[in-house]
């Protein structure tokens, strides 16, 4: 009897990853997305480096520490000895995104050091969570006394006054009157995992498409659509991408999904009669 040994493709591994919310590994998952860029990376190995990192911190604490000093000893290790922070240079470097990068230079974007602070949080055993806050990540911590919001990117903690300055650009982007001002307690909202995976590839997404680098972008999707099977969107994005390629079969099939489902989207018409430029050019 033969056996089938063969490895996983890393996207056949990252679908094993997310298929259940309930038993969700996102440390795991951010790490895998790596693998598209670094095909021979071991997930395992980086999660180790993380595992150490956590021994490391669990050494400098007594068992019965309070949660307030486990969370003081956390930052002070995180963010001053260790001296992980905000890449404010090349803020935009794909490289932020993937965690065995972010571990190597120490620098990241929030939301791929906010992933690497929470799994030492929780190892810790506080209750911590990611917050999808408008365009920054955040990360908070529930003490006995009352709620902590971090900036993962400086390490700075934020005031209800200082997140609702940061909060106010967007207020008056999305045009909200003085009268109806949403509670700052609305944008703390825990973010699942899947949330946050999915946020990790779209700011994947955009720096691809900005350097039109069709090729990575089409991997960025293959994993949105594994990820958001339902994110009909995500199927016309990648199949523009293959039509910038010149793939016109795929980007035919996944154009004719996103046409069948999103039913009242804006740019139906648009994408119908890119669809049928695209039949023109099909080989036979």
């Amino acid at each position: 009897m033969e056996l089938n040994l063969a490895v996983p493709s890393p996207l056949q591994y990252f679908y094993s990853l997310v298929q259940s919310d309930e038993h969700f590994p996102l440390l795991e998952a951010a790490v895998s997305l790596a693998q598209d860029e670094y095909p021979e990376l071991d997930v395992q190995e980086v999660l180790g480096d993380v595992d150490q990192l956590l021994a490391r911190l669990k050494r400098r604490l007594p068992t019965d520490a309070p949660a307030l000093q486990r969370l003081r000893a956390l930052n002070q290790f995180f963010f001053r000895d260790l001296s992980f922070g905000g890449n404010i240079n090349d803020y935009y470097d794909p490289d932020n995104s993937y965690l065995n990068a972010v571990l190597r230079t120490r620098r990241g974007i929030p939301i791929t050091l906010a992933v690497l602070w929470l799994e030492l949080a929780v190892g810790l055993d506080l209750n911590a969570r990611g917050v999808a806050f408008p365009g920054h990540f955040m990360v908070k911590v529930n003490l006995p006394k009352g709620q902590v919001v971090i900036d993962p990117f400086s390490g700075q903690s934020l005031s209800r006054e200082e997140l609702a300055e940061r909060l106010e650009p967007f207020r008056q982007r999305g045009g909200m009157a003085d009268e109806f001002e949403v509670p700052i307690g609305l944008y703390l909202q825990s973010a699942p995992p899947r949330e946050i995976i999915s946020r990790m590839l779209r700011n994947l997404k955009d720096i691809h498409t900005t350097q039109e680098d069709w090729q990575r972008l089409i991997a960025v999707q293959d994993r949105l659509i594994v990820l958001l099977p339902d994110a009909w969107p995500e199927y016309r994005d990648r199949g523009l991408a293959w039509a910038a390629l010149g793939d016109v079969t795929h980007a035919i099939a996944d154009l004719e999904t996103y046409l069948a489902h999103a039913e009242d989207a804006l740019d139906l018409d648009a994408m119908a009669e890119c669809l049928a430029q695209l039949r023109t050019k099909r080989p036979d």
